[in-house]
Order: C-alpha cells, then sequence, then structure tokens
C-alpha cells in the first residue's frame, strides 16, 4: 500500500472519530431511555476509530514519515514539524485515553443521571476539540511537505 492511501485512511478514521463524537454529543444532550443504546453503541464507534486512526497513523509515520520530515525541515516550513506534528505526537495520548474512556462513562444511565450525562458531555466535547484541533495540524504538516518538496525542485 503506498503513502497516500495509508494517509487517507489514517485521515478518514480520525474524521469518523471527530463526526461520531459529534454525534454522541446531541444524542446525550437529548439522552432519553429511547436513544441510550445508540450513545453505547455509537461510543464504542468513537474508542475503535480512534485506534484505528492512532495504529494506520502510526504505520505511517514509522514506515514513510521519514523523508517528508527530512523535507520539512530543510524546507520554509520547519515549524510545521518541529511544534505540530511534536503536539500531534503527544497530545494524541490524551485523545486515546478519551475516547477509551467514552464508552465506560457512557455505560450509565444518562438519562436519569445529570451527573452522569454532564461527565459525558465534558468528555465527548474534548475529544471533539481535540480531534478537530490534530486535524487541523495534520493538515499544516502536510503543507509543510508540499512546500518543502516545492522548494527542494
Amino acid at each position: 500500500m503506498n503513502n497516500e492511501i495509508v494517509m487517507m485512511i489514517h485521515v478518514l478514521f480520525g474524521m469518523l472519530c471527530i463526526v461520531s463524537a459529534v454525534w454522541v454529543l446531541v444524542d446525550v444532550l437529548n439522552a432519553s431511555a429511547t436513544n441510550l443504546a445508540r450513545i453505547r453503541k455509537m461510543s464504542l464507534v468513537v474508542a475503535v476509530c480512534m485506534w484505528l486512526a492512532f495504529f494506520i497513523g502510526g504505520y505511517w509515520y514509522v514506515t514513510f514519515y521519514g523523508v517528508d520530515k527530512a523535507v520539512i525541515l530543510k524546507g520554509p516550513w520547519p515549524w510545521a514539524h518541529d511544534f505540530f506534528m511534536e503536539m500531534k505526537e503527544h497530545v494524541v495520548f490524551l485523545l486515546l485515553l478519551l475516547t477509551t474512556y467514552l464508552p465506560i462513562a457512557a455505560a450509565g444511565n444518562l438519562a436519569t443521571n445529570k451527573q452522569a450525562r454532564t461527565l459525558v458531555l465534558w468528555v465527548v466535547g474534548l475529544i471533539v476539540l481535540i480531534g478537530v484541533a490534530l486535524d487541523g495540524s495534520g493538515a499544516i504538516i502536510g503543507v509543510g511537505a508540499k512546500v518543502g518538496f516545492m522548494a527542494a525542485k
């Protein structure tokens, strides 16, 4: 499998994680006995998508990123790696913890337990915010590679 396909699959699962988390957020805001099962299933989808994005991204990083990293660091946007990739490498663990915890937190009766509902809203809200920040960081890294390759020509 080539570089671009692996990266596209990584981004796909990352975006599915974010979209699924927004789904959970909306469902939890309207928590009732009728949507508790869906909240729990979608919370699990969030976790699975995040773990798939993590492993696929890790494979891409180990297998393909060395060339891009060298180009980025020698190009006009070295900070795309120095800040944004370094930040992604560390913040992703917080996202893994939150997405793994989400199905556990969503196991409670969110329709009647306001504290459990509030906890899940905070967890899923953080997942969405951090996920969007990491997605944006990935875009900056991609542009850093692109301008680096353009400068090398």
